[in-house]
């Protein structure tokens, strides 16, 4: 299966310009609101018409500006789940998740396949009741196996967790994860969550206001992220400028330090990104004194603000996240990073 995007579309101000391509897998779009993440898989879906470009689904053109071809959206084999869930509300669970199977013509096979997908989304005992009867979560299965059961071509999910408890959203994701390989066939799924895109993903495109930013392996992406923008949208809480010093070096003046860098510096750096939980007591690479002004609790873990002997004073305060189990009865008077954990990036 492949799926080639390459479209543009203007909204007042903003304007989407992506282009990317798919050969199977899951692929996560993610991004912040407004991004532009959604916009795409409308245009992918047919529900939006694009400015200009083409879209490619396994051979078929379904959207070419130049051709003048537009297939509609019951035509394209694409099953999308909407934010709004989009079910009927006059039918019950059972009759919405049927009209998903509208093209099998026999029964017997659409009973097996309503029996299979009520089983796989957590909904037996709630195939009689309408979607007003429902919590939102189990609006959101029953939109869910609604496409599924289907077997589209192309499966796109607009943030398919966000209306679902913590404890659910576990469940259902570790259940998705064996759906996506066992669907064999594409998978765009729109998330703002980096910690969903990184389980659920091979791989990640990164989108910023309308433009995309890079398209990696989810591993490989998150490891060395290269721009400043992708290494924010990925989590990475201390992100400073800074300079090439050498070939395996940088300055970051902010802090007063040098740091060295298990990536050559290549020309053109403009800063440095250190995840939080990176910096360690232990590590005597890249050491140096620091000094504690802050911190923050978390259920599991502990957020430790410091600052480096001669940093600026109108620099923000650097972050250290640990485990609480791994800290000791005092603080450490110097934190060191390792050399392939200082991240460099640049425009």
């Amino acid at each position: 299966m492949s799926l080639s995007v390459d479209i543009s579309k203007k909204l007042g101000k903003f304007r989407l310009e992506t282009v990317f391509e798919t050969s199977g897998g899951v692929l996560g779009l993610l991004g912040a609101s407004g991004s532009g993440k959604s916009m795409t898989l409308k245009c992918i879906a047919g529900i939006e018409k694009p400015d200009r470009g083409r879209i490619v689904l396994d051979g078929v053109t379904l959207f070419d500006s130049e051709q003048g071809i537009n297939l509609p959206p019951q035509k394209r084999k694409t099953g999308y789940l909407f934010q709004s869930y989009a079910l009927f509300p006059n039918m019950n669970v059972r009759r919405n998740i049927l009209c998903g199977l509208r093209g099998e013509p026999d029964k017997m096979k659409r009973e097996g396949a309503l029996a299979e997908i009520v089983e796989l989304m957590q909904l037996r005992g709630l195939e009689k009741h309408r979607p007003d009867e429902l919590s939102g979560g189990q609006q959101q299965r029953v939109a869910l196996a609604r496409i599924i059961v289907g077997s589209p071509d192309l499966l796109m999910l607009d943030e398919p967790f966000n209306a679902l408890d913590t404890h659910l959203r576990g469940q259902l994701q570790i259940q998705m994860r064996k759906l996506f390989k066992q669907f064999g066939k594409d998978v765009l799924m729109v998330t703002h969550s980096r910690d969903e895109a990184y389980l659920l993903c091979d791989r990640i495109a990164l989108i910023d206001g309308g433009r995309l930013l890079a398209l990696k392996d989810s591993k490989e992406l998150f490891d060395d992220p290269e721009s400043r923008q992708a290494a924010l949208l990925t989590g990475c809480k201390n992100v400073i400028d800074a300079r090439k010093s050498a070939e395996y070096e940088v300055e970051v003046p902010a802090w007063g330090v040098r740091l060295a860098t298990a990536r050559p510096v290549r020309d053109g750096l403009c800063a440095i990104g250190i995840r939080a939980h990176y910096y360690s007591g232990a590590t005597m690479q890249n050491r140096y004194p620091v000094r504690f002004v802050g911190e923050l609790e978390e259920p599991f873990e502990y957020i430790l603000q410091f600052r480096y002997e001669n940093q600026n004073d109108d620099s923000p305060d650097v972050w250290w996240r640990l485990p609480k189990g791994d800290r000791g009865p005092e603080d450490p008077a110097m934190l060191g990073v390792a050399p392939a954990d200082v991240l460099p990036l640049y425009e």
